[in-house]
């Protein structure tokens, strides 16, 4: 502000000094014009008011010129900018009317100016997907068909529109197929993985839904609380198809990572697998290097079941953890259940008792009622065969 103010100000003494220096130096001057046998007085400052507007009057005249020969194309670059803002202004008024749901109008709109519309092929998607809502079969066409008519800068822009559109008519199989097409194009865009990743879970690709989990991790198209669920059900559907073929079990689990491993609800999966196939004292390690790390009843409960040969080690180890973990009643049941296969009467039915102090189940009562009848405490056993019934 400051700066053009004292620009202000210079320009004005300058032009106070002009002023006053030609009205004295300029006053007695005078300009002659010699045209034998004519002669021709002026003062100097008419001379120079003269030139100034010959020169303004030139200036203005060569430009009309200028301008009216110009003219042809001056309008046709103003008619082209017209057309411009008045496409942009209907392509605009389109989207807003797919955005609030009123895909009719919008159609309506897109169809009345569509032909040698410039903005065709963003036109003829946005007319696809308001068809598409509408499920007009003959306008998802028409308008598909123009779409793919657009030329190749387009033609990502279609696959993954074809694939969005068939995923949501749950056409998975469509999806995957458009999604390959845009893959193949080598561009690897997030968008492209989380709909192949959509396309596999439909299909039930779970080992393509491990691996583009984890992709779209490493490229931060998830979070991973986002993809920790998705990767674990994946995983988790792996290992319940190879459930009975212990070998394959056994490969697929070395293949994992080691964070993977630690997930409970895999770690349940496999061991419930080896259990089946005999293999106890591999399930029993797999389930205490998962509670090593993630702690989970449920996975706890299982550790019962492994009958391998070092009983008294699981016993000492279920004991650790049952000072980490004192409140936990399925623990508790678990220590109960280890007592009595080493047949340590005593601390069974203490164990069990605690469990049932902590929480009242079906299996705790259960539990205790075999070992009362096994030690011929019949009527405490008849007593919590009865709780267990009614827990049932």
């Amino acid at each position: 502000m400051r700066q053009t103010l004292s620009w202000f100000l210079f320009l004005a003494v300058l032009a106070v000094s002009m002023a006053l220096g030609a009205s004295t130096i300029l006053a007695d001057s005078y300009a002659m014009f010699v045209v034998p046998p004519w002669r021709a007085e002026v003062s100097l400052n008419f001379l120079l008011v003269l030139l100034a507007v010959a020169f303004v009057l030139t200036y203005i005249v060569v430009r009309t010129i200028y301008n009216i020969r110009h003219l042809p194309k001056s309008v046709a670059e103003f008619n082209r900018r017209r057309a411009v803002i008045r496409s942009a202004d209907i392509l605009q008024n389109a989207y807003r009317l797919v955005a609030e749901g009123r895909y009719g109008h919008a159609l309506k709109v897109l169809e009345s100016n569509f032909p040698g519309h410039s903005q065709a092929p963003m036109m003829a998607l946005l007319g696809w997907r308001a068809a598409h809502a509408l499920r007009d079969i003959d306008r998802i066409e028409l308008w598909r068909n123009r779409s793919l008519m657009s030329g190749e800068d387009f033609k990502s822009a279609c696959l993954i529109t074809e694939a969005e559109l068939a995923l949501a008519d749950r056409d998975y199989a469509h999806a995957l197929a458009s999604l390959q097409q845009q893959t193949a194009t080598g561009r690897l865009q997030i968008v492209t993985l989380r709909l192949q990743l959509r396309a596999a879970q439909g299909l039930g690709h779970w080992a393509e839904v491990a691996r583009l989990t984890r992709q779209l991790e490493k490229y931060r198209g998830m979070t991973a609380e986002q993809a920790r669920p998705i990767r674990t059900r994946a995983l988790l559907e792996n290992l319940n198809d190879l459930q009975g073929d212990s070998q394959a079990l056994k490969g697929f689990w070395e293949k994992l990572d080691a964070d993977e491993r630690c997930f409970p609800a895999l770690a349940s999966s496999m061991a419930t697998g080896l259990i089946k196939s005999g293999q106890h004292d591999e399930a029993q390690r797999v389930i205490e290097q998962a509670l090593e790390l993630n702690w989970d009843s449920k996975l706890i409960e299982l550790y019962a079941e492994c009958r391998g040969a070092d009983a008294t080690g699981r016993l000492a180890r279920a004991e650790k953890w049952l000072r980490l973990h004192p409140q936990d009643d399925v623990l508790l049941l678990v220590l109960g259940r280890l007592c009595v296969e080493q047949q340590l009467w005593g601390k069974a039915k203490s164990f069990l008792e605690a469990s049932l102090s902590i929480r009242e189940t079906r299996n705790a009562n259960s539990e205790l009622a075999r070992l009362h009848e096994q030690l011929g405490e019949l009527v405490l056993a008849a007593r919590r065969y009865r709780a267990a019934a009614l827990l049932s």
